[in-house]
């Protein structure tokens, strides 16, 4: 008896683990939940216009990153009702890293400048 239960919890047990998502998924889906957020929040009339990497290449993805942790510091509320939600969620994507550094020739400045707008839906679009 106690060897079947004993099977029965080590069967439930990694059952839960083999299902549950990996930490670094939750992690993306946690940051494109609170870019899509800031896309609401955001001042987009007469705002500076920023970097905004399109389609980087695999060596290029942590400039790409970098590029968008800058601008997102650049990034002002509509209005100061909505500041607090707004600077939680420029912490939470100031944590966010990428750690393959990689080979890549272009910089930050090399990418067109568009609007806050457009900038957070290319950032979406690269987490995606």
């Amino acid at each position: 008896m106690k060897r079947m239960i004993i099977f029965c919890m080590l069967f439930f047990c990694s059952s839960v683990a083999l299902t549950a998502p990996p930490p670094r998924t939750v992690k993306y889906k946690q940051i494109l939940k609170t870019i899509k957020q800031l896309g609401t929040m955001v001042k987009d009339k007469d705002a500076e216009l920023l970097h905004t990497p399109e389609n980087p290449v695999e060596g290029c993805l942590y400039t790409a990153v970098t590029c968008f942790k800058k601008g997102i510091q650049k990034l002002q509320p509509v209005s100061s009702q909505k500041n607090t939600d707004f600077n939680r969620a420029i912490r939470l994507i100031n944590k966010f890293t990428y750690r393959d550094p990689g080979e890549c020739e272009s910089t930050c400045e090399s990418y067109e400048k568009k609007t806050p707008k457009e900038f957070l839906k290319g950032f979406e679009n690269l987490m995606q």
